[in-house]
Protein backbone atom coordinates (compact mmCIF):
# COMPACT_ATOMS: atom_id res chain seq x y z
CA UNK A 1 0.00 0.00 0.00
CA UNK A 2 1.19 3.50 -0.86
CA UNK A 3 0.33 6.11 1.80
CA UNK A 4 0.66 9.88 1.69
CA UNK A 5 1.30 11.36 5.10
CA UNK A 6 0.49 15.03 5.46
CA UNK A 7 1.42 17.68 7.99
CA UNK A 8 0.30 21.27 7.79
CA UNK A 9 -0.20 24.59 9.51
CA UNK A 10 -3.65 25.71 10.53
CA UNK A 11 -3.68 28.23 7.65
CA UNK A 12 -2.94 25.63 4.95
CA UNK A 13 -5.42 25.40 2.12
CA UNK A 14 -6.54 22.55 -0.08
CA UNK A 15 -4.08 23.87 -2.69
CA UNK A 16 -1.24 23.73 -0.12
CA UNK A 17 -1.96 20.09 0.70
CA UNK A 18 -2.48 19.07 -2.92
CA UNK A 19 0.84 20.69 -3.88
CA UNK A 20 2.74 18.92 -1.08
CA UNK A 21 1.32 15.51 -2.02
CA UNK A 22 2.09 16.08 -5.71
CA UNK A 23 5.66 17.16 -4.88
CA UNK A 24 6.09 14.00 -2.77
CA UNK A 25 5.15 11.81 -5.72
CA UNK A 26 1.40 11.28 -5.31
CA UNK A 27 -0.20 8.00 -6.28
CA UNK A 28 -1.38 7.29 -2.74
CA UNK A 29 -4.10 4.81 -1.82
CA UNK A 30 -4.59 6.35 1.64
CA UNK A 31 -3.99 9.69 3.40
CA UNK A 32 -2.69 9.92 6.95
CA UNK A 33 -1.96 12.67 9.46
CA UNK A 34 -2.09 13.45 13.18
CA UNK A 35 -5.48 12.84 14.80
CA UNK A 36 -5.79 16.50 15.70
CA UNK A 37 -5.37 17.46 12.03
CA UNK A 38 -7.67 14.84 10.52
CA UNK A 39 -10.77 16.99 10.99
CA UNK A 40 -9.29 20.09 9.36
CA UNK A 41 -11.37 21.22 6.39
CA UNK A 42 -8.39 21.27 3.99
CA UNK A 43 -7.43 17.68 4.89
CA UNK A 44 -11.00 16.44 4.49
CA UNK A 45 -11.32 18.29 1.17
CA UNK A 46 -8.12 16.70 -0.13
CA UNK A 47 -9.30 13.23 0.86
CA UNK A 48 -12.63 13.83 -0.89
CA UNK A 49 -10.95 15.24 -3.99
CA UNK A 50 -8.61 12.25 -4.25
CA UNK A 51 -11.29 9.72 -3.26
CA UNK A 52 -9.15 8.47 -0.38
CA UNK A 53 -9.77 7.59 3.23
CA UNK A 54 -8.06 9.89 5.75
CA UNK A 55 -6.61 8.28 8.91
CA UNK A 56 -5.61 10.25 11.98
CA UNK A 57 -3.05 8.94 14.46
CA UNK A 58 -2.57 9.88 18.11
CA UNK A 59 0.75 11.04 19.54
CA UNK A 60 1.44 7.58 21.04
CA UNK A 61 1.40 6.07 17.54
CA UNK A 62 3.36 8.84 15.84
CA UNK A 63 6.14 9.01 18.42
CA UNK A 64 7.30 5.42 17.84
CA UNK A 65 7.92 5.96 14.13
CA UNK A 66 11.47 6.81 13.11
CA UNK A 67 11.43 9.75 10.72
CA UNK A 68 14.08 10.93 8.28
CA UNK A 69 13.65 14.58 9.21
CA UNK A 70 13.28 16.26 12.56
CA UNK A 71 11.60 19.47 13.63
CA UNK A 72 11.95 20.25 17.33
CA UNK A 73 8.69 22.24 17.27
CA UNK A 74 6.80 19.36 15.66
CA UNK A 75 8.38 16.81 18.00
CA UNK A 76 7.32 18.81 21.05
CA UNK A 77 3.74 19.05 19.85
CA UNK A 78 3.21 15.69 18.13
CA UNK A 79 5.95 13.41 19.47
CA UNK A 80 7.50 12.79 16.03
CA UNK A 81 10.13 14.66 14.06
CA UNK A 82 7.75 14.90 11.09
CA UNK A 83 3.99 14.42 11.20
CA UNK A 84 3.90 13.63 7.48
CA UNK A 85 6.59 10.96 7.69
CA UNK A 86 5.39 9.37 10.93
CA UNK A 87 1.75 9.25 9.81
CA UNK A 88 2.67 7.72 6.45
CA UNK A 89 4.76 5.03 8.15
CA UNK A 90 2.09 4.28 10.76
CA UNK A 91 -0.62 3.90 8.13
CA UNK A 92 1.52 1.74 5.83
CA UNK A 93 2.05 -0.76 8.65
CA UNK A 94 4.91 -2.74 10.16
CA UNK A 95 8.00 -2.86 7.99
CA UNK A 96 6.94 0.16 5.92
CA UNK A 97 9.55 2.50 4.50
CA UNK A 98 9.60 6.07 3.30
CA UNK A 99 10.36 6.77 -0.34
CA UNK A 100 12.21 9.86 0.82
CA UNK A 101 12.06 12.68 3.35
CA UNK A 102 9.03 14.93 3.59
CA UNK A 103 8.65 17.65 1.02
CA UNK A 104 7.24 21.13 1.57
CA UNK A 105 4.50 22.80 -0.45
CA UNK A 106 5.44 25.85 -2.48
CA UNK A 107 3.73 28.15 0.00
CA UNK A 108 5.51 26.51 2.96
CA UNK A 109 2.25 25.64 4.75
CA UNK A 110 2.13 21.87 4.21
CA UNK A 111 4.40 18.85 4.06
CA UNK A 112 3.91 15.38 2.62
CA UNK A 113 5.80 12.10 2.59
CA UNK A 114 5.08 8.84 0.83
CA UNK A 115 5.52 5.48 2.54
CA UNK A 116 5.04 2.05 1.09
CA UNK A 117 4.15 -1.13 2.90
CA UNK A 118 6.59 -3.98 3.41
CA UNK A 119 5.06 -5.99 0.53
CA UNK A 120 5.56 -3.27 -2.09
Amino acid sequence: MRVAGIGFRRTATLASLRDAVERAGGGAELLATAASKAEAPAARELAAELGLRLCGFDRAVLEVEETLTHSARVAERFGAGSVAEAAALAAAGPGARLLGPRVVSGDGLATAAIAIGRDE
